[in-house]
């Protein structure tokens, strides 16, 4: 797991706005960041969703209204977000954190890319375990 090194970047500041629905993250040398809470779902580093190799990952769907119900310290080194649709086993590392925020707009273009090529929806999740029975899709 990723740790602090002496040049990660630290945030000075972190606020959640919950009617917004973004993370703003702030640091010493004036870089600031929001990042809304879809982003952040989609992009937790949970083994659950970026599998134990290359190739395993499991691309986050219907992300779009959840939310970020807390946060969590974890030492001080990272931060769990506790989401709205039961998500909290991501550890969102410091160094994780300013490199969502520094490549948001490539990451976030190629999510969309993924989701369209895959005929997925950003409303309709199909990246969580059904909680019983059928889904009722065929293939």
């Amino acid at each position: 797991m990723a740790g602090i090194e002496h040049d990660t970047p630290i945030p000075s500041e972190i606020k959640l706005h919950q009617k917004s629905r973004v993370l703003e993250i702030a640091y010493e040398s004036g870089e600031h960041y929001t990042l809304d809470f879809e982003y952040l779902r989609v992009f937790t580093p949970s083994a659950e969703a970026r599998g134990h190799a290359p190739g395993q990952e499991t691309l986050q769907t219907g992300k779009r209204n959840v939310t970020i119900d807390r946060i969590e310290p974890i030492g001080t080194y990272a931060l769990r977000f506790v989401f709205s649709d039961g998500h909290d086993s991501g550890l969102y590392s410091w160094d994780l954190i300013h490199n969502l925020g520094k490549h948001h707009d490539e990451l976030w273009q190629d999510y969309l890319n993924q989701i369209e090529a895959q005929g997925l929806s950003r409303d309709i999740d199909t990246s969580s375990r059904p909680a019983g029975g059928s889904c009722g899709q065929h293939h």
